[in-house]
């Protein structure tokens, strides 16, 4: 079962997302609570997903976001926001948010989106993503991109197309045939040399480079490069370990 606490200062969107989210029959909203009480909520309830208001007249969402960090075993968040280009998803998503959603998503991606976030998925709104990519790398050249990621060995590149897909390290270790262990040593390698702390940005760096295709959208939200929910838990922790949280990096 996947625990999941909504923070917004509307009531109707707690509301909303809590009848949506505990319809599906693997996920169980333990609460749905203003900004002010989301620090307490988490350290109370132990979420593995949080999905945060990303503006908030009672406390700012990336305050709230940094404060998760600071704790010993961080939820996975992803942010909420109605706006198509909130100039503050960057600044998200550099702090450690693993994703990013509108609050218009098709209500039923919404169970599909949690599992992808607790398997250590990037999901981030499809109509954003570029502009998202363009902010978070700070208008970069994609040629500074590109010389990141070919550090990589073409084993590595393997790994970090399926980080894209939204895929965690079990089902990498699946599809490409290694162990669990193999694959976060590989991981714990490309967020060294791409010089990154998290999945979610190395999946925008390779997305900047252009080592993958943009998918197609998929409502309000899309793992990127397409993805799939898979199981497992995953806890963002912002370091370059191979391991953290059940999932590990």
């Amino acid at each position: 079962m996947i625990r999941v606490l909504v923070v917004d200062d509307e009531a109707l969107i707690r509301t909303g997302f809590e009848h949506i989210l505990n319809s599906a029959d693997d996920i169980d909203v333990v609460a749905a609570v203003p900004g002010g009480r989301a620090v307490h909520a988490v350290r109370e309830l132990r979420p593995e997903v949080v999905l945060l208001d990303i503006r908030m007249p009672d406390v700012d969402g990336l305050t709230v976001l940094a404060e998760l960090r600071r704790l010993p075993r961080p939820p996975v968040v992803a942010m909420l926001t109605t706006f198509d280009m909130d100039e503050y998803v960057a600044a998200a998503l550099r702090s450690g948010a693993a994703g990013f959603l509108l609050k218009d998503t098709d209500p039923e991606q919404l169970p599909y989106l949690v599992r992808t976030l607790a398997a250590g998925g990037v999901v981030l709104s499809s109509t954003v993503t570029r502009t998202v990519v363009d902010g978070y790398l700070d208008n970069g050249p994609r040629e500074a991109a590109v010389r990141l990621v070919d550090r990589l060995t073409e084993r590595e590149r393997a790994v970090l197309v399926l980080i894209t897909e939204g895929l965690s390290n079990t089902d990498i270790a699946d599809r490409m045939h290694l162990s669990t262990g193999t694959v976060k040593d590989h991981v714990s390698a490309l967020l060294t040399k791409l010089e990154v702390a998290s999945r979610v940005q190395a999946a925008l760096l390779a997305e900047r480079a252009g080592l993958l295709r943009p998918s197609r959208s998929v409502g309000g939200g899309r793992p990127v490069g397409g993805g799939r929910p898979v199981g497992g838990g995953y806890s963002v922790d912002g370091d370059r370990s191979g391991g953290g949280g059940q999932e590990g990096r």
